[in-house]
């Protein structure tokens, strides 16, 4: 009688412990993704209001070759964190977390993507007119540099930062893939930060 209660009591315990640790993810994900948009929105407004740049300006139409380009960033992208994951990531986490935790986790990898995306765009934008060439992938270039230098940082691996400085560079490929038209690049560099 008095293990089957000290069982009880360590299994709803335990139960208590995982509800609060699900809740606190779920409140850290939704405070992060709402200053996220926040923020995104605000870099958006001064960009326009003090550069006179419109980030949602329709451009050309992507050609053939530029779509098979960017099946070629899919490509490359899953192949290397498959390689990095052992395995396919997004099943991966799917399989390693409660269906609730993982829709939060996705919709914050949105917000992610919508702020690497600006990273992108607005690195892109400066370096061009530093360097008035409008060919080389400088977003990619911030972006990977940033994002390699901080996983480095944070996860202490340098492989990781590699990864991460190959996918940022990869990612600002892409935006000037789709003729830096950022309507077409926001899905696409969101969904190669996913995958």
């Amino acid at each position: 009688m008095i293990c089957r209660t000290i069982i009880l009591i360590h299994v709803r315990s335990k139960t208590d412990e995982n509800t609060d640790n699900i809740s606190q993810n779920i409140i850290h994900w939704v405070i992060t993704i709402v200053l996220w948009i926040v923020a995104g929105i605000i870099v958006i407004y001064i960009g326009k209001k003090t550069t006179d740049f419109d980030i949602w300006e329709h451009r050309e139409k992507i050609k053939g070759w530029q779509y098979v380009a960017l099946l070629v960033c899919f490509v490359v992208n899953i192949i290397a964190k498959y390689l990095d994951w052992n395995g396919f990531k997004v099943l991966i986490e799917w399989n390693s977390k409660e269906p609730i935790l993982f829709v939060f986790q996705y919709i914050y990898y949105l917000a992610e993507g919508f702020l690497i995306s600006l990273v992108i765009v607005y690195g892109q934008k400066a370096f061009e007119k530093w360097f008035k060439n409008d060919k080389i992938p400088y977003g990619g270039i911030v972006l990977g540099l940033i994002w390699g230098l901080f996983h480095i940082l944070t996860k202490g691996s340098v492989l990781v930062g590699i990864f991460s400085a190959v996918a940022g560079f990869l990612f600002g490929t892409a935006y000037i893939f789709t003729n830096k038209d950022y309507r077409k690049a926001l899905p696409i560099i969101t969904l190669l930060f996913i995958l």
